[in-house]
């Protein structure tokens, strides 16, 4: 009987790779703490925000991807992530955590250590309903889509049943609830 690779089921046991860790709600410093702690590479990318209470202003760091935090290690070594105790997993597909692609990591990664303001912004897939928020067409509703490099705004006017598409940046879109 063949000797079964364990390699080729799971993929590269020993290859270091980016996963996503799921993490207990507003635990993802603690848990980049931990991480340091056990020499685990990992990348929690913040963003500064200012919060006003009644008497004062607070400029806080707070996780650009609140409930995740990246790290890159070979997969036969995900116990020492998984055994902090605010991770509750990674992100998995079939029973197997599922890899990011390393160019969009160090591309996250270089873009904020460049000083690239990002903010988190809702995921907006194609056909979802949205509202644009800034512009000359400020407050109009309609339904984005993606066209070849490019997002698409679809104004529909149901009384005539004739749309048109513009384009436009998805920073000036709100999804509808």
């Amino acid at each position: 009987m063949p000797v079964r690779d364990s390699s080729l089921v799971t993929g590269h046991t020993s290859l270091k790779l980016w996963y996503a860790a799921c993490t207990c709600a507003r635990h993802e410093k603690s848990v980049a703490e931990q991480l340091s702690a056990r020499s685990v590479e990992h990348f929690l990318p913040l963003y500064e925000s200012v919060r006003r209470w009644k008497d004062r202003r607070v400029r806080l760091q707070l996780p650009l991807f609140p409930g995740y935090v990246f790290v890159r290690l070979a997969l036969r070594d995900r116990l020492q992530v998984l055994q902090i105790p605010s991770v509750a997993r990674f992100v998995s597909f079939n029973g197997t955590p599922a890899a990011l692609p390393e160019a969009e990591i160090e591309a996250l990664k270089a873009g904020l250590e460049r000083g690239v303001q990002a903010v988190p912004h809702p995921y907006l897939k194609a056909g979802r309903r949205v509202r644009i928020t800034a512009g000359p067409l400020e407050g109009l509703e309609g339904v984005v889509i993606r066209e070849k490099n490019s997002w698409r705004f679809v104004i529909s006017l149901d009384l005539i049943m004739r749309s048109v598409a513009v384009e436009i940046a998805m920073a000036d879109l709100e999804l509808i609830r």
